[in-house]
């Protein structure tokens, strides 16, 4: 029997065990570029074992809803951050880690303009796009030596959008 798991809209607190939202809530930290730019400063924590941050573009095909989640991943050596390059919302899944198994996932949506970053070592879904061009810049470690760590469900979870997210 499949397990089915809620979309929730994605907040800094309930996201907060899995890494940072990214967005520009709240007043800026400083004015710039004589008083015409907000600087939201230092919004991510990035972790990098040995390697060097790197940016990368991944484009990815938009998926649907409900969305059968049989695998996620983590990588160990460094954090990852997901930037869309457009104003559509995305579809973030994460888990807890259980003794170096992945626990029940959750399914966050982001908002239009919204990033997320991903601790080092955080169980998460593929990039999940709902809408195209899919298109993304991703800041993370480069560099050599494995750093992916794939966990297929027994069974699978379906991922469902309920009302409000």
């Amino acid at each position: 029997m499949v397990e089915a798991i809620s979309v929730e809209p994605i907040t800094a607190e309930a996201f907060g065990g899995y890494g940072e939202v990214l967005d520009c809530a709240g007043e800026p930290d400083r004015i710039i570029n004589q008083g015409l730019c907000g600087r939201y400063h230092d919004r991510a924590r990035m972790d990098f074992g040995a390697g060097r941050a790197g940016i990368s573009l991944f484009r990815a095909e938009p998926r649907e809803l409900p969305l059968t989640l049989e695998m996620v991943e983590r990588h160990p050596e460094g954090s990852q951050a997901f930037v869309p390059m457009s104003l559509d919302p995305f579809l973030v899944i994460v888990a807890p880690d259980l003794a170096g198994r992945p626990g029940r996932p959750r399914a966050f949506l982001t908002e239009a303009g919204q990033a997320v970053n991903l601790r080092r070592g955080v169980w998460h879904g593929v990039l999940t796009p709902l809408h195209a061009p899919g298109l993304f810049a991703v800041v993370d470690r480069i560099g050599e030596g494995a750093n992916l760590e794939e966990y297929w469900f027994d069974t699978p979870y379906e991922v469902r959008r309920t009302t409000g997210a």
